[in-house]
């Protein structure tokens, strides 16, 4: 198994872990929120590591881009659904349910859509794009502004809601292409 591989697996595993820290904040317990912080900034960090570590020693595999995308999505939909839930007891938590449902309805479709593409042509290399990539870094930054409880964190939930809905029609775009060359 690569590096690259054991790091996204690695991702993966970190996801329970930010969840139990999430869930388990209360205002007497704001260390977990700082914990909560750290495994986000670590499993965002080593997205990018990952990445470079397997176009860097030549280690692309199939599992890798299967199992990367998936980490990033279990990832940043656990942050939404967490944050937003904490957000019902601590208003300075808490994303915009318009936001939680753009985001999370966005990584259903794609993932629904590369399905449908694999099924049909039995083969299917879903390329990430510069509105993925951006919505991804974006989306991280949405999850590390409310943990840090930025003053005007809400600018950035909309610059993320934008791009995230041109990044769904660009991916859409694309699709569409696919199968109908």
């Amino acid at each position: 198994m690569s590096l690259a591989n054991k790091i996204t697996i690695a991702r993966i595993l970190a996801v329970p872990l930010f969840i139990v820290s999430v869930l388990y904040y209360t205002p007497e317990k704001d260390y977990l929120r700082f914990v909560a912080l750290g495994i986000f900034c670590l499993a965002a960090v080593s997205d990018a590591l990952d990445g470079y570590l397997a176009r860097a020693r030549n280690e692309i595999t199939l599992a890798g881009q299967i199992l990367d995308p998936l980490a990033d999505k279990a990832l940043l939909i656990s942050a939404f659904i967490c944050l937003y839930r904490v957000g019902v007891d601590f208003p300075h938590f808490r994303f915009p349910k318009w936001l939680v449902i753009a985001l999370i309805s966005r990584d259903v479709i794609l993932i629904l859509g590369s399905g449908v593409v694999h099924l049909i042509q039995r083969e299917f290399h879903a390329a990430v794009t510069g509105w993925g990539k951006a919505t991804t870094v974006l989306s991280m930054l949405c999850v590390i502004t409310v943990l840090l409880q930025i003053p005007y964190s809400y600018i950035i939930w909309y610059v993320t809601g934008v791009v995230a809905a041109v990044s769904l029609l660009d991916y859409l775009i694309r699709g569409v292409r696919t199968l109908n060359p």
